[in-house]
């Protein structure tokens, strides 16, 4: 009977038994994959390290574009006290901004966590949980204007370290997160060594990078893919769903 309840069990990853930090990805349906993956590749590869994606409903989380699946292994109620707290960004982030039980389980963690951190959009969820208030953040600079209005103080910057709480702006800068962490936690040595490995290379970017620098026309087309791409990738989620196997 036990041998039939392992079969079972999810397979969850790394040796757990290893002494490392506990790091623990929030994800959800209609996230952007590269808020967590980008972190993800990087945290990973600490010493030791311990990593477990966690959702308010375990299983397959299909990211914003429609086109790639995640899989939570854990439940919010299963991870209560990690070391180090990501929260990727999206649209579905949005969603949560209102989810109860999400923004609880933020609180709880934030209280023991060595870092709370976000990429992106994953700020409002820190915002709406109300550990953002009166505290310098960022987000995607599409989103600074919802980020005032959780009582969080909108900073330009790839990346903000506020004390215990990080938050990175938009999408890749969660690799700059990542690699921002391996330092603190696992020094200057380890964390370029895994720079080196990703291949992570920060030249300056190209003119298209930040919105600071970017032609006014890119801006207005970047901000129109920021919506139609979203909406197609649902109805297209919704016909995968209706479609017979």
């Amino acid at each position: 009977m036990a041998d039939d309840a392992t079969d079972t069990e999810p397979v969850r990853g790394i040796d757990e038994t290893e002494s490392g930090p506990e790091i623990a990805f929030l994800i959800f349906d209609r996230l952007t994959a590269l808020d967590a993956i980008g972190p993800y590749e990087v945290l990973s590869r600490l010493p030791g390290a311990v990593v477990r994606f966690v959702a308010p409903d375990p299983g397959p989380q299909r990211t914003d574009t429609g086109f790639l699946t995640l899989n939570a292994d854990y439940g919010l109620d299963e991870v209560r006290s990690p070391d180090i707290v990501v929260v990727p960004g999206g649209p579905g982030a949005r969603d949560l901004v209102h989810n109860r039980a999400v923004l609880e389980w933020v609180r709880t963690v934030h209280q023991t966590s060595r870092w709370t951190t976000s990429v992106c959009t994953g700020a409002l969820i820190l915002g709406a949980a109300g550990i953002l208030d009166g505290r310098d953040a960022t987000t995607h600079w599409a989103a600074m204007e919802q980020l005032a209005g959780y009582g969080a103080l909108p900073t330009e910057s790839r990346i903000v370290d506020a004390g215990k709480i990080l938050t990175a702006a938009g999408v890749s800068a969660g690799i700059d997160l990542g690699l921002h962490l391996a330092e603190l936690v696992a020094g200057e040595e380890v964390a370029g060594a895994i720079q080196l490995i990703i291949e992570y290379d920060t030249r300056p970017a190209a003119e298209h990078g930040p919105v600071a620098t970017a032609p006014a026309g890119t801006v207005a087309l970047a901000r129109h893919l920021l919506t139609s791409p979203f909406a197609t990738a649902s109805r297209d989620t919704a016909t995968l769903a209706q479609s017979p196997p």
